[in-house]
């Protein structure tokens, strides 16, 4: 298998690029054209590439090739783009890079380079793009052919930056796969079967080539790879992402196997379906092609995100088994895939294409979505109503769909083999709008009878306003495949302010759709709320999900227009979730007003009792929509939202329960906050305002001003409005928006009218109260999760990934707290007024951060020029940002995941297939045998297992301890395997095994294991070892002194890991609880409420965030002269010891702030210095020890002391000679004994003094770091 590629250096050199321009060379491209003098293929760096382009294009026909660039890497490198088609016409100010698209012809991309080490597309494509142009200068027949009819891209580096890094002659992938970054690119777009959204900051080329894909349709593309020879077609992974294995089937596997097969069949290694690639030699694809996921699972893959996101078809190309050929091989290699790339290109004239015109006016409807029987994949016309679908040969049926036209079907058109069959629609209109707009049109699919004609007129803005907002047009039910459609058709016609993307899926497997609008969608921009709305939640309370896409169509088609929606969207990040509940919407009957049919989810769970609730245990076992929801909520910082009901017309407000589970008043901390967000939403619907919505059904139901505390009104324990205020920042109101649940279709207008101005104004809410930034006052940089406290609120707000945070107050004066660990708190005093948020800033110091100038030296990380010290630092901050270890898994080359407990022998063949299959990173070894003589295996995983590299690091995880509480061994198994595969394939993982040196104990009592029985969750069957004893009170404790025969278990881990004394970290696993505890035996139980308390496969994963080891300090121990020091101990804030390694290397965890060292070598004096740690990065101590510790070849302490001490004897000695010369009588003799008395009371405090003062020099040497305090008073006194 190709080591996770699906992933070229420039080509012939300037001086032939008019030569190529030359006379006719024949009718046909010849197979095999001498190379003219200094034609020969060859790589071309950044610059010269780009001059190639500039010069190809320059000298091309009139019209055939325009370059453009769609953005630049991380380095600032341009990503050209070479566009090949006939008939252009000349630039135009202020059009698109690239120029408009032609109507009618199909749009084709090849994308290479993509890995930065694999740059054998960069020649190849240059190379095709010089014969094209040859060819339709010389008369070609064929190329005349295909730039005629075909809009072809080429795009030879997607990431120019990786291939300066990248060495030629490397075939195994050594450096330059990722981005300057470290971001392997084919893992960071978006994925269909993650909820999460990937983090498109590192990486501006996807970003780029997003934005292009979003402004263009293409239809057909190839991904242009190296490391193996195959043609990899969707889906690259699949729900389960098992590592391989899993044929993961795209709706359109036929066409994409039909076009893999177009590639492979031409290429003469390909074809045979046997690469022979070395440490490959096995590895065969039937046909030269193979489906992506089944080969090995790929998230985050471009493929993919190019069909399910932007209809256009792609497979990935691996071109060659070396992943970077020598230039010698270029030549052949351009002969073994010339033919292929041709007719790959070709293959984009298949299937069916024509035209989707109105019928009256004839003029072309621009995104009508074109709908094949029997294919779950629908794709969407032109600007000019031109569409091109791709299909094998066969008979088909096609629908074309516009709202506002009636659908037509054309059935049993014949596809054949070569040119798509020609089919147009003419579409009736059903819909006549005011100022009909052709261009505004949708295509959701809908039969015409259920479509209401009525048109809405909006209230304006404000009384002044002539500005008439585009107002939605037809109104009706969608059923989810309607629905889905239709939120496809809005994210593909404005991509500018759109992402649509699901945040998991129902019990029934449905989507759960969120629509995003902002200005720049897909991305956080720091300082601007993020808020949310969620409709159908009660899957019979429909009107919220029609509300919502209605809300999504105003929006969208209102924006650049109307000043109240643009900005709105380009101040706030939007996100809408149409329906939470779409199994039980699709039960639901129409005309139903207070009935229960469809309320509940697939499992008959009521969503909305589901949440865990603060006053009472929920004891439904959580939902598939809930769980989903709620990880959604921890991955956005949303400010404000509102959950959509029906079956009454009120706001109701936080809390929904109380602790006696009564219908009383349940106050929040935020109870005026509440109030106000309610009253903004009822003010502007008239009827909800005046407080008796539903006499009919409710006759003595009254709400003033159509508002309502939850709890006051009903209890609902386990709600989700109550959920988002304690466990996130978010602010949420339950909004009923009338008397019926299910209204018919043609009330549908009325709802709009009377609710579309309560919703904008609710969103404007989230621009209330205070905003701002929580700074490090150190280096600027945003402080991520610190506190925002406002006083005698309780109710604490966090910040976000760059420090900015967002409270929502009423008008007032606040004392407003900005806290977090490590640093100092700052307090200012902040006056809110009635309109906007105040914007307030906090730069906090660290804690003991004020050191009096120039009496002990502040070290931090310094400054290196080493690139790859500097990439390791980016890596570790990345990691230790927000969800920073969740990227690092959505980059791995394969997810794995525990699925069963291995017995002992199984456990035993894990381990050694591991060490037998990884041998250059592993080293597997035995600690010692257990009571029944089974071994107790120590697997070290290192870049070099078999060498001392005392500078890293090392981590040792330990598991098994309780043979009953397997969950930990396979974790540890699990992470084991993750770490192997990942290796050379993930930069994170490469970088971290590189640099770190982990130690994996999976089972240290196999024998109580090999008893113990699944599912006995509180059996004690195994918990012990074979002699009955607990190992976990084996150990020598903080508390107690052991005495006694240790158990054979646990003196192997003792005697061989743990007195080694050369770890950095340890973690132990255990099972029977959820919770963290840490030295000295005293556990502290977790705030987190975890949702039924239930383990599942995939959480092995947040064991990966120890890996953050690279934390804290390191150091290094020299004297003047350059000798490392060893041994020398270092003292942590006047606690802590350690000994620096061999060659003087120390490394130490520490929080984030300032702390003292002392470091004591023998002979040497000692230093004093303090280290500033970061939250995100280690700080690099360099101790050097100025002067040897020995005056005279004694001890400095020791002769200072003895010097002090002499000196207080010579002048005692004086006092005494000149007491004796003052005798003159008996009086004065008296005097001299009480004299002399006193000076033996005081020689004796001479004594204790310098006593005490050695002891307080070398205490610190002698004293334990277990001692007690009542330990160190008693060895002082004596």
């Amino acid at each position: 298998m190709a080591s996770a590629a699906r992933g070229p250096r420039g080509l012939v050199p300037l001086c032939a690029l008019l030569a190529l321009l030359g006379p006719a060379r024949g009718t046909h491209i010849k197979k095999a054209e001498a190379a003219e003098p200094g034609e020969a293929l060859r790589y071309l760096h950044a610059a010269e590439l780009g001059e190639a382009l500039r010069e190809l294009a320059a000298s091309a026909p009139p019209g055939l090739a325009r370059l453009f660039s769609i953005g630049e890497s991380v380095e600032g490198r341009p990503l050209w783009v070479l566009r090949l088609t006939a008939g252009m016409e000349a630039p135009r100010a202020g059009e698109e890079p690239g120029g408009p698209a032609l109507p009618g012809r199909p749009q084709v991309k090849l994308v290479g380079n993509m890995h930065g080490d694999e740059p054998l597309a960069r020649p190849l494509l240059l190379q095709l793009a010089r014969e094209l142009v040859r060819g339709w200068a010389g008369g070609d027949a064929r190329i005349g052919r295909l730039l005629n009819t075909t809009d072809l891209y080429l795009l030879p580096s997607l990431n120019p930056d990786g291939f300066e890094r990248a060495q030629e002659g490397d075939c195994g992938g050594a450096g330059g796969r990722e981005n300057s970054r470290g971001r392997d690119l084919n893992r960071s777009f978006p994925d269909q079967f993650e909820a999460s959204e990937p983090d498109l900051g590192p990486v501006p080329e996807v970003r780029a080539l997003i934005a292009w894909m979003r402004r263009n349709k293409f239809l057909l593309s190839g991904n242009l790879h190296g490391g193996s020879v195959v043609a990899s077609y969707p889906y690259d992974d699949s729900p389960t992402h098992k590592p391989t294995g899993v044929y993961s089937k795209s709706a359109d596997d036929e066409v994409f196997k039909y076009l893999a097969k177009a590639y492979a069949s031409h290429h003469p290694i390909m074809r045979t379906g046997k690469p022979n690639c070395p440490g490959e030699e096995g590895e065969t694809f039937p046909e030269g092609i193979t489906n992506g996921a089944q080969w090995y699972d790929v998230e985050g893959g471009m493929q993919d995100y190019n069909y399910v996101w932007a209809d256009c078809f792609e497979i990935t190309l691996e071109l060659s088994c070396c992943k970077y050929p020598l230039t010698s091989e270029l030549e052949q290699e351009w002969e073994n895939n010339r033919e292929s790339l041709l007719s790959f290109i070709e293959k984009v004239h298949i299937g069916v294409k024509g035209f989707v015109r109105d019928a009256v006016t004839k003029a072309g409807l621009e995104n009508a979505t074109i709908v094949v029987a029997g294919i779950a994949h629908n794709i969407t016309a032109g600007k000019y109503g031109d569409y091109h679908r791709l299909l094998v040969p066969g008979t088909y049926n096609v629908t074309a769909v516009v709202m506002g036209y009636a659908p037509l079907t054309r059935e049993n058109i014949e596809v054949k083999e070569g040119d798509a069959t020609e089919v147009d629609f003419f579409l009736q209109p059903t819909v006549t709008a005011p100022a009909p707009s052709l261009t505004q049109l949708t295509s959701t699919p809908a039969p015409v009878s259920t479509i209401a004609s009525t048109v809405v007129q909006a209230e304006a803005p404000s009384p002044t306003s002539l500005h008439q907002p585009v107002q939605p047009v037809d109104f009706r039910h969608h059923h989810f495949s309607d629905m889905e459609i239709f939120l496809r058709r809005y994210a593909n016609e404005y991509p500018n302010i759109t992402r649509l993307y699901s945040v998991g899926k129902s019990v029934e497997l449905r989507e759960l759709y969120v629509m995003e609008i902002s200005d720049n969608p897909g991305i956080h921009e720091p300082g601007e709320p993020e808020f949310k709305y969620i409709g159908n939640m009660h899957g019979n309370e429909v009107v919220g999900r029609e509300l919502l896409l209605n809300l999504i169509e105003y929006l969208c088609k209102n924006f650049g227009t109307d000043p109240e929606v643009t900005n709105l969207v380009r101040s706030t990040r939007i996100h809408i979730m149409p329906s939470m509940n779409p199994d039980g919407y699709e039960k639901a009957q129409e005309g139903d007003k207070g009935g229960t049919v469809g309320r509940n989810n697939s499992n008959n769970y009521d969503l909305n009792r589901n949440f865990p609730d603060q006053f009472f245990q929920v004891a439904d076992p959580p939902q598939p929509e809930t769980l989903a929801v709620m990880s959604w909520l921890k991955t956005y910082p949303f400010v404000l939202s509102a959950n959509l009901h029906g079956g009454s017309l009120v706001v109701n407000y936080p809390y929904d329960d109380d602790e006696q589970g009564m219908a009383i008043y349940s106050k929040s901390p935020d109870d005026a906050v509440f109030q106000q967000l309610a009253l903004s939403y009822s003010k502007e619907n008239k009827k909800m305002y005046q407080g008796s919505p539903c006499k009919d059904m409710y006759p003595n139901e009254y709400f003033p001003h159509g508002i309502t505390n939850g709890a006051q009104w009903y209890n609902v324990p386990g709600g989700m409005q109550d959920w988002n205020y304690i466990n996130t920042n978010c602010f949420e109101v339950t909004i009923e928006l009338g008397c019926v649940k299910y209204p018919n279709a043609e009330e549908l207008p009325k709802y709009w009218e009377q609710n579309h101005r309560s919703l904008l104004q609710f969103m404007k809410q989230v621009h209330r109260g205070v905003w701002g930034f929580v700074l490090d006052a150190t280096d600027g940089r945003g402080i991520l999760n610190a506190t925002i406290s406002v006083a005698e609120i309780n109710h604490p707000v966090t910040t976000y990934k760059d420090g900015d945070y967002w409270r929502l107050l009423v008008q007032g004066t606040y004392k407003i707290t900005a806290s977090a660990r490590g640093y100092n708190p700052v307090t200012k005093t902040v006056a809110v007024d009635s309109e906007g948020a105040v914007q307030v800033n906090f730069t906090l110091k660290r804690t003991d951060a004020k050191v009096e100038e120039g009496k002990v030296p502040v070290l931090n990380t310094p400054d290196t020029s080493d690139p790859n010290e500097k990439e390791f630092e980016t890596l570790i901050k990345d990691l230790s940002a927000e969800n920073g270890v969740e990227r690092l898994l959505l980059s791995s080359s394969g997810k794995v995941s525990p699925y069963r407990y291995r017995p002992y022998k199984d456990l035993s063949e894990f381990l050694r297939g591991l060490y037998l299959n990884y041998p250059h990173i592993t080293n597997l070894s035995s600690l010692g045998q257990s009571v029944e003589f089974r071994q107790i295996w120590s697997l070290e995983i290192s870049n070099k297992p078999n060498q001392s590299e005392p500078e890293e690091p090392k981590i040792r995880f330990v598991a098994g301890i309780h043979g009953n509480a397997p969950v930990g061994t396979e974790l540890l198994l699990t992470l084991a395997e993750f770490l192997c595969m990942n290796y050379k394939k993930n930069a994170a993982v490469t970088k971290l095994i590189d640099r770190t040196r982990i130690v994996i104990v999976p089972s240290l009592n196999p024998d109580g294991r090999e008893v113990a029985q699944e599912r006995g969750c509180t059996s004690k069957i195994g918990q012990t070892n074979a002699h009955g004893r607990d190992l976990d009170t084996d150990f020598t404790s903080n508390y107690s002194r052991y005495s006694g025969t240790r158990e054979p278990e646990t003196k192997a881990i003792i005697e061989n890991l743990i007195l080694k004394h050369d770890f950095s970290l340890s973690v132990a696993l255990d099972g029977g609880s959820l919770l963290v505890t840490y030295p000295y035996d005293k556990p502290t139980q977790t705030d987190e409420n975890i949702p039924g308390g239930v383990i599942r496969g995939s959480e092995w994963h947040s064991h990966l965030g120890s890996m953050k080891v690279h934390k804290g300090v390191h150091g290094f121990v020299q004297d003047k002269s350059g000798k490392a020091i060893s041994k020398a101990t270092i003292v942590l804030n006047e606690g802590l010891r350690i000994c620096t390694k061999e060659g003087g290397y120390f490394h130490v965890l520490l929080a984030p702030g300032l702390h003292n060292i002392n470091a004591i070598a023998d002979g040497y004096q000692q230093k004093h210095m303090q280290v500033l740690v970061r939250h995100d990065a280690p700080s690099s101590v360099f101790i050097v020890f100025d002067m040897e510790n020995k005056i005279f070849g004694l001890p400095r302490e020791l002769v200072v002391t003895v010097a002090g001490a002499s000196m207080s004897a010579l002048v005692l000695t004086a006092c005494i000679i000149w007491c004796v010369c003052s005798i003159k009588s008996n009086r004065h003799k008296d005097g001299f004994h009480r004299l002399r008395q006193h000076h033996d009371d005081y020689e004796d405090e001479i004594r204790m003094m310098s006593t005490g003062s050695k002891k307080s020099l070398l205490s610190h040497e002698f004293q334990d770091e277990t001692d007690t305090e009542e330990e160190t008073l008693y060895s002082s006194k004596h």
